[in-house]
């Protein structure tokens, strides 16, 4: 192991062309390398690359392997989130990038604990995987009375409202939020994803929300899904009105 560890040190990132650089920074993401997906960032930017050709190419697509791997049960939280790490690393040079280019995302997140729960590694872990699929997260934290939500949701104006609850007294909460929403007529204006180990199929059907979420990778394949259904209906109604 310890020959590889030194074979690993010895890759020059900036020897590598282009596909096996984005090779090597799949590899490197996969391992939680920090340091050298950062630089593999900085190199495909020196080359003149656009900002959001690295984040889909590099970073993303690396992201979407593991997110596979976690949900088959290959990874597990700790090793995600050491990849999700890394992945904010080379993000937070992209970000600033993206945001004079313009570039387009996948969508916007709000999304935080209920009122009365204080857990938040799954949470956090739905945040980064949200992040490395290309949304933009806001992360409103734990024990959110539904004003946050609503503060939030009114500051952001997110496509997405994501609610985590661990502990099964506080799981109720969520239908207060959604309650809430509807009495103020904005209940459609948003995409409401819930989570948590309490949770299931049922329990999301009966407070409201438009799905369940098992797991972090789970998350990010359904938040897809919803905004490209979103994305077509809006296609569709401005095709109508051209």
């Amino acid at each position: 192991m310890a020959g590889e560890d030194e074979f690993e040190d010895e890759i020059d990132l900036s020897a590598l062309d282009n596909a096996d650089l984005v090779k090597q920074m799949h590899d490197d993401l996969y391992d939680g390398l920090e340091d050298e997906v950062v630089e593999g960032t900085q190199i495909l930017l020196d080359r003149g690359w656009a900002p959001y050709k690295v984040l889909t190419e590099a970073l993303v697509e690396g992201m979407r392997i593991v997110g596979i791997d976690f949900r088959d049960g290959i990874l597990f939280v700790p090793e995600v989130l050491m990849c999700a790490r890394a992945m904010k690393a080379g993000m937070s040079i992209l970000k600033p990038l993206l945001a004079e280019s313009g570039a387009p995302q996948m969508g916007k997140m709000v999304i935080g604990t209920v009122k009365g729960d204080i857990h938040d590694i799954g949470k956090n872990l739905v945040a980064m995987m949200m992040e490395g699929a290309g949304f933009e997260v806001i992360d409103i934290g734990i024990n959110n009375p539904v004003e946050d939500y609503l503060s939030a949701l009114e500051e952001h104006q997110p496509d997405i409202l994501g609610m985590s609850a661990l502990l099964t007294t506080t799981m109720p909460y969520m239908k207060v939020v959604i309650d809430t929403l509807k009495e103020k007529g904005i209940r459609n204006d948003y995409i409401i994803l819930v989570g948590g180990a309490p949770l299931n199929e049922e329990f999301a059907d009966a407070v409201g929300a438009d799905a369940y979420c098992r797991d972090a990778a789970v998350s990010v394949e359904i938040a897809k899904s919803f905004m490209a259904k979103r994305q077509g209906s809006l296609a569709a109604v401005m095709a109508q009105a051209g």
